[in-house]
């Protein structure tokens, strides 16, 4: 088997040894073609459709490069061998996601609910699995213990010390998942952010002597341009007010459909019935798991007598009759509580199930993370510490979305506006 191109609209060619190749061509890999890596976005983003897989590819592309980029520039600091094992981690690191990658990573909806990290530990691991045999072969069993240890971020394995940086490169604040997804996240979707040089920020990536990270000081630029595209892509593409709220349809229609099966008033695939309602759910039967099983069942369930289940199938079958967002920005959770009961009179007054009809998204991110998870700089301090871009960058942010029926949005917000006092609610930002 020889070397293999794939071509890629963020990276080009991407190069892929013969032996790794063993291990895209598993079924458990080429599922991933089958997950969506922005889950619900599409409603909002139509372009936004592409796979875990393809970020999968993307991100063992930019480990391959760093991984090189840093042998040639700390000769001795970084064996093949290690190099080598830094590359299959970012190839594999997604390989237990479910359908609908981190959306559907609820235990709202899975009865046997797994981390997706676990869910790709147990398929590595299992000598059933088609990814498991080849890992196998590749690597050998000694290895691959040193595989798991590096993705584990442990220090040592089998006697032999691990450079905390080997995990860095593949999960850290600055790492080869979030530059890959970043850069295809903001392709397909569409947004216009501005991106990031990553071959300046690779350029300026070099190992300390504690074995951790750090970027040369001339890199700040590059580096801030990371963060600065990480935080709007956050803030218009992942919590863009269409992409909660179509996320808050799937989940409670999933969650309906497991109480009608309970209830004798459903039939389930034998997919679903395992991710709805099998309490044991084992990895070989998790990993035939795909978004098609969801979207194929859509269609009946749009059908369906019951009202609840029928109405959320329907709407993301034809993305008509969503619900709207109240016009407030920065709502706050105690805001929140001033306002929801008003809400749910309106709501309820007008003929429409408070329950359902009032549905609450919130947007949490804990920011830029400093000195624990922080990026250092060549001489020893943290990004935050000299660039004031970044420093704005580490205050974590927390609002809530409330969304109710279009024909009862206005009130509600007149309600709410009414209800807030001037000083809490920064009236003109409304």
């Amino acid at each position: 088997m020889r070397e293999r191109v794939i071509r890629d609209e963020i990276h080009r060619d991407i190069l892929v040894p013969a032996r790794i190749a063993k291990l895209i061509d598993t079924k458990e890999f080429q599922r991933l073609r089958f997950i969506q890596q922005l889950s619900t976005c599409y409603y909002v983003f139509p372009s936004a459709n592409h796979s875990r897989f393809v970020h999968s590819l993307g991100a063992f592309h930019l480990a391959t490069v760093l991984t090189r980029q840093i042998q040639e520039n700390q000769p001795g600091i970084l064996d093949d061998s290690d190099a080598e094992l830094v590359q299959i981690a970012a190839l594999l690191h997604d390989i237990g996601h479910p359908p609908f990658s981190h959306l559907l990573e609820n235990p709202a909806v899975f009865a046997t609910f797994h981390s997706h990290e676990h869910w790709g530990r147990l398929l590595l691991e299992s000598e059933e699995t088609e990814i498991g045999l080849a890992i196998r072969e590749v690597l050998g069993a000694a290895q691959l213990g040193r595989l798991f240890a590096v993705m584990s971020g442990e220090s040592e394995h089998d006697g032999k010390s691990i450079p905390p940086f080997l995990k860095e490169i593949v999960s850290s604040q600055l790492d080869v998942d979030r530059m890959d997804y970043l850069m295809r996240d903001e392709r397909n979707s569409g947004a216009q952010i501005g991106g990031f040089d990553v071959e300046r920020v690779f350029r300026a990536l070099r190992v300390g002597e504690d074995g951790h990270l750090f970027a040369m000081n001339w890199g700040q630029p590059a580096i801030e341009a990371y963060l600065v595209t990480r935080f709007h892509m956050y803030t218009q593409v992942y919590f863009h007010k269409v992409n909660m709220l179509t996320q808050s349809y799937l989940t409670r229609l999933l969650v309906r459909a497991r109480i009608l099966k309970e209830e004798g008033k459903l039939q389930l695939s034998r997919e679903l019935n395992n991710m709805l309602c099998n309490e044991s759910l084992t990895a070989a039967e998790y990993v035939v798991l795909t978004d098609a099983h969801i979207l194929v069942a859509l269609s009946d369930w749009a059908a369906h007598d019951d009202q609840h289940l029928s109405e959320d199938a329907q709407r993301l079958l034809s993305r008509r009759g969503f619900h709207k967002s109240l016009r407030i920005d920065e709502l706050s959770l105690e805001m929140v509580d001033k306002v929801t009961d008003t809400i749910c009179e309106i709501v309820s007054a007008a003929g429409y199930d408070e329950s359902r009809d009032l549905i609450q998204a919130t947007i949490s991110k804990s920011g830029y993370k400093p000195y624990v998870e922080g990026i250092r700089l060549e001489d020893g301090r943290d990004m935050s510490e000299v660039s004031e871009l970044v420093r704005s960058l580490t205050q974590p942010t927390e609002r809530l979305l409330i969304f109710v029926p279009e024909e009862v949005r206005d009130e509600c917000e007149t309600a709410a506006r009414a209800l807030i006092k001037p000083k809490q609610a920064r009236l003109g930002e409304f």
